[in-house]
């Protein structure tokens, strides 16, 4: 069962065994020692409070303990969406060709604020389900993608949706951008953003979801962040726009 696990996961022996307990929430022996610190009172390496997660009882996502090999950074999908290789390369993106659950799917890595990897994301390549597949025991809530690199330019920052829109943003020369790998923003990172930057630019979708989710999370930061909103008119997303037309929507906030 270690073997099956290990090869479907692509990780070691090890690492097999404690999934193994996680998933099926095996009981194990109590360590004695001391008391483990509250929630509250756990602090990132940034000094902002690191939340608890409900679900394994860890404070925060656990890191990975492996990194996967044999990724593609040069696929033809990546190209499709308007990515070069170097920025795949950079963000360690690309087409997984090893075995386990992320087989045959765009693999994005992600990372804490303290540059810890804790998780891949992977996504399709055709029109199967789910789009996007997240590790079981991973929180989405506790991350804005590529807050580790947006924090070393500056205190501006672009909030977009998804990772693409990061990938596209930066790649036009606009570094200091996160993705919430959704439409919402969770209390945890809304602390992040209040906690690393003065302003924040909110370049979410231009359907109706995107701009109800925009305004939403504006009404949450200005109140102690400088935030604007900036609309696609067109209903498009921002990774489906060139460089000069989202440098427009970044400095004017339309085209």
């Amino acid at each position: 069962m270690l073997d099956f696990v290990a090869t479907m996961e692509n990780c070691s022996i090890r690492h097999a065994a404690l999934s193994l307990q996680e998933w099926f929430i095996v009981a194990t022996e109590p360590r004695k020692g001391p008391a483990p610190a509250r929630p509250q009172d756990v602090l990132s390496t940034t000094g902002i409070p690191c939340a608890s997660d409900s679900v394994t009882g860890e404070i925060g996502n656990r890191p990975l303990p492996f990194t996967l090999k044999g990724i593609d950074y040069s696929h033809p999908y990546l190209g499709d969406r308007g990515i070069t290789k170097e920025t795949a390369k950079h963000f360690g993106i690309g087409f997984f060709t090893g075995n386990g659950s992320m087989q045959g799917r765009i693999v994005v890595p992600i990372h804490n604020e303290d540059e810890v990897l804790v998780a891949y994301a992977g996504r399709a390549l055709a029109q199967s389900e789910p789009k996007h597949k997240f590790p079981a025991l991973f929180r989405k809530s506790l991350v804005l993608f590529n807050l580790h690199r947006a924090v070393k330019h500056g205190k501006t920052v672009i909030v977009v949706e998804g990772f693409f829109d990061c990938l596209k943003v930066h790649q036009t020369g606009l570094p200091c951008v996160v993705a919430l790998m959704g439409c919402s923003l969770s209390p945890h990172q809304e602390q992040l953003l209040r906690g690393h930057f003065h302003e924040v630019i909110l370049m979410l979708d231009g359907d109706n979801v995107g701009r109800t989710a925009g305004a939403a999370i504006a009404a949450r930061l200005v109140s102690t962040l400088s935030t604007r909103i900036v609309e696609d008119p067109a209903g498009r997303q921002p990774d489906q726009r060139g460089a000069a037309q989202i440098h427009c929507l970044y400095v004017l906030g339309y085209f």
